[in-house]
């Protein structure tokens, strides 16, 4: 391992825990021009391998694939540091929220800086995205699948169906032309756990088998814990609102809602809970992305998923655009980051999403 690279890692990973706003596919954004622009840690193609194989496991994508690039920078050391950098901002954040919720009932106004947020998300997902479309879109073959997962996408196709149908679809199609089967033995993922509590055990067992956004997040723990009456469904509502306004992956919401039920006990027991899963998972998947990629059979299903894994990030960014960019306010803040993020690369996405939150205010006042 190079001198320096367990310091950069955490540097580079709190850094993103403290700025990265706008979901997953903000996050995947924000790491791809840090990892592959800036700092040339890998190519496009092999950061869109691990941005497949996060897609292949449950639990939150983003923090995954900050896991994965740890890794891959600074093996083990650097798989945990570059969880936890870009997991306890988030964490820390929520918990202060947590804390004056529990203390005053309520929260600060934050609707006005989200309002300029998002429509500055989009532009920088779509910033990241181009790039790692012409990486993935290698043949015709390939352009196909991606039209067929966009289509399904569009269509209200699960996520997971997508992407693992078509990976096999495009594994099927491979031997059946190599003729030979070189299928060689991949060790299956499985997590064994030892709950410690009632508590844990919930946030664990969503942590290992949720697939999706933090909107399905919120329809497991709505079933979990406010159908069973452990959680009011305002204080779960209250949560998503802290979950989109702080930066860092949207699972730390959980820190909040764990704080409510059981103080600061509740909150570390609900936040291990949820994001250990991810850390196991990544340790057993990041050694097979490799192995994968050198398999002529199994490299066609990682082309197919990373194909994929592009066409579900263009169809959240167009979900997310026809919910945030409503009127002329947020029409003019997206084509303001649209042409700063593609006509000046160089500029860093903290200050798109920073001037996207002031000028969303501003215009509020408006």
């Amino acid at each position: 391992m190079p001198p320096g690279s367990l310091k950069d890692i955490g540097k580079l990973f709190l850094k993103l825990g403290l700025i990265a706003f706008g979901g997953p596919a903000a996050h995947i954004a924000m790491m791809r021009d840090e990892v592959v622009r800036k700092r040339h840690w890998m190519t496009d193609a092999h950061f869109l391998d691990l941005v497949g194989a996060t897609n292949l496991i449950p639990g939150p994508n983003s923090t995954e694939l900050a896991i994965h690039l740890g890794k891959e920078k600074g093996g083990w050391k650097g798989l945990l540091l570059a969880g936890l950098c870009f997991i306890l901002p988030a964490v820390f954040i929520t918990l202060f929220f947590a804390w004056l919720y529990k203390e005053y009932g309520t929260l600060p106004e934050i609707q006005p800086f989200i309002y300029g947020i998002k429509p500055a998300i989009i532009a920088i997902i779509l910033s990241a995205v181009y790039p790692l479309a012409k990486s993935s879109l290698k043949s015709n073959f390939l352009i196909g699948i991606g039209l067929l997962a966009l289509t399904a996408s569009f269509l209200g196709a699960n996520e997971v169906i997508v992407l693992f149908g078509c990976g096999l679809l495009a594994l099927g199609i491979r031997y059946l032309r190599n003729s030979k089967n070189e299928i060689k033995s991949i060790a299956s993922i499985g997590f064994l756990a030892v709950a410690n509590s009632k508590l844990f055990f919930i946030f664990l067992k969503i942590g290992a088998i949720l697939y999706g956004s933090g909107y399905v997040l919120f329809a497991f723990l709505d079933s979990e814990l406010v159908q069973t009456g452990i959680l009011p469904r305002q204080t779960l509502i209250d949560a998503i609102a802290v979950g989109q306004f702080t930066p860092g992956p949207v699972f730390s919401s959980v820190t909040f809602i764990g704080y409510q039920i059981n103080g600061g006990i509740g909150a570390l027991v609900a936040t291990i809970g949820i994001f250990l899963p991810s850390f196991v998972f990544v340790a057993m998947l990041n050694p097979l992305v490799k192995k994968m990629r050198d398999s002529v059979l199994f490299s066609s299903f990682l082309d197919a998923v990373n194909v994929a894994s592009v066409a579900l990030i263009i169809v959240v960014c167009f979900t997310m655009g026809k919910d945030a960019v409503t009127e002329w306010k947020t029409v003019l803040i997206a084509i303001l980051s649209l042409i700063i993020t593609f006509g000046f690369r160089k500029i860093n996405s903290v200050w798109v999403v920073l001037g996207g939150s002031l000028l969303g205010y501003l215009l509020t006042l408006i």
